[in-house]
């Protein structure tokens, strides 16, 4: 079976923004074949954020990562490959820094469990909420790639929500990512 386009985002938070890393991050991905279609530096306020990271809302940790991810200056990006959300998440490396395989961006960038450096959606269902949050279903307007960002090729067919491609919540009725 052949591997599937998939489109995720990815984060650079501000710990690494403020320590330089942003362009050697940025390398690591497109020297791994991850396509950037957008991406945009920028500020979010801490409701923005609790509604970003709103599934964790009940997690003791919840209030750390609200503070961190609107303290600074953040890199959002739209990436596209194929196996996009593992390929992502394994060059990533483990969410705490101290325990990350050698050559992930947290063992080069990260500083500890709470600052490590770059956030990364975890699933197809993931990736299109989140997508959604930063870009609007846009995230892959300049894209000359035929799949949106939650993995419906054509219209027709089905989204890993269920729903059909104009029902699609990355683009709405696919009249942004599809050639007609």
């Amino acid at each position: 079976m052949a591997n599937k386009m998939e489109h995720t985002l990815g984060i650079i938070k501000p710990d690494a923004v403020a320590q330089g890393h942003t362009g050697d991050i940025i390398s690591m991905l497109e020297k791994q074949g991850f396509t950037i279609d957008r991406m945009e530096k920028g500020l979010i306020g801490k409701e923005y954020a609790a509604m970003f990271y709103d599934v964790h809302k009940d997690k003791p940790f919840f209030n750390e990562l609200v503070d961190h991810i609107s303290s600074g200056p953040i890199v959002v990006m739209a990436l596209r490959k194929e196996n996009a959300i593992a390929d992502w998440r394994k060059l990533m490396g483990s969410t705490n820094p101290a325990g990350a395989e050698e050559g992930t961006i947290r063992k080069k960038f990260g500083t500890n469990i709470g600052k490590n450096a770059v956030h990364g959606s975890d699933s197809p269902e993931t990736a299109a909420r989140e997508l959604m949050i930063f870009f609007g279903g846009e995230q892959h307007k300049e894209s000359k790639d035929d799949s949106c960002a939650c993995g419906c090729t054509q219209e027709g067919d089905e989204c890993p929500e269920g729903k059909g491609c104009e029902d699609c919540p990355c683009c709405h009725d696919c009249s942004g990512c599809h050639r007609k």
